[in-house]
């Protein structure tokens, strides 16, 4: 069998310096921009970019973020330490849009891809149809040791997988959760922890989540029932502060929640997709 799903490349100029980044790509319709955790890549999501329910009504498109997966670090990048911003990660979203000539695609995005929805709900709410931020929350505080993750006398693959291995349910069929550890296990060396400078670094949100206009853009926040990164109250404390916006508490899932237990995660994501194709 071949899978439907689509691999191509795209050249973007984000901060000022030449991507060659990696996308994929599958169904036809609502464009629906899906982004991945920290350290992860876009196998994330290959159950969705396969699901037939989705890829009818959505055109699911699902990015490797500079430096992750089979997108190339910008040139120079052996002098530099990776470290990602608030400002650099919604450049890229909005950029890729752009080069792709989405019409206000609807993006979903998990962990820090969760975290940027909120802050493109505050920045740039009019470019998007809605935005769904799973594992998201406007603070959180560090519960990991990063100078683990990029050192000469250890693996860091082998400790970041199992720096997130309890994030994963319990209730994830053992297949799922190993292939969502493995993708850890082969990220770029340094590329975890630069993503975790995202949270480290960037003010919380708190006292903002009062001006994002849901009726610009509906928001909608969903977060597993085993994520002690960002817990379910974590998620319900940001959506209550936020008018209209929508929580669900996701049973039986955890940080990963489209790659640890795609079956389960269906069941939770197709309503809301829904939803937000009803709109029009």
């Amino acid at each position: 069998m071949i899978e439907p799903i689509i691999g191509r490349y795209l050249h973007l100029t984000i901060g000022g310096q030449a991507h060659r980044l990696y996308f994929e790509e599958a169904g036809t319709g609502i464009p629906l921009v899906c982004v991945h955790t920290a350290g992860a890549d876009a196998r994330q999501w290959r159950h969705l970019l396969n699901d037939g329910a989705v890829t009818r009504r959505f055109r699911v498109i699902a990015p490797d973020l500079p430096w992750h997966g089979k997108s190339t670090p910008p040139p120079g990048w052996q002098d530099r330490d990776y470290a990602l911003t608030s400002d650099r990660f919604m450049e890229t979203i909005l950029a890729l849009a752009d080069a792709l000539d989405l019409d206000r695609p609807v993006f979903m995005g998990c962990s820090i891809g969760g975290r940027i929805a909120l802050h493109l709900a505050l920045e740039h709410p009019h470019r998007f149809r809605a935005l769904v931020g799973l594992e998201a929350a406007a603070r959180q505080k560090p519960w990991y040791d990063t100078d683990w993750l990029d050192r000469p006398d250890v693996h860091g693959g082998e400790v970041c997988a199992a720096l997130i291995s309890g994030l994963v349910a319990p209730q994830a069929p053992d297949e799922y959760r190993h292939e969502t550890l493995w993708q850890y296990k082969t990220s770029g060396p340094g590329v975890f922890k630069g993503d975790l400078h995202f949270y480290r670094k960037e003010p919380d949100l708190s006292a903002r989540m009062g001006d994002i206009d849901t009726s610009a853009c509906p928001l909608y926040l969903l977060t597993g029932s085993h994520d002690f990164s960002c817990t379910p109250e974590d998620s319900l404390e940001t959506a209550a502060a936020v008018p209209g916006a929508r929580f669900r508490k996701m049973h039986g899932l955890g940080h990963f929640p489209m790659s640890e237990n795609p079956g389960r995660f269906r069941e939770e994501i197709l309503p809301v997709l829904q939803e937000i194709a009803d709109r029009g």
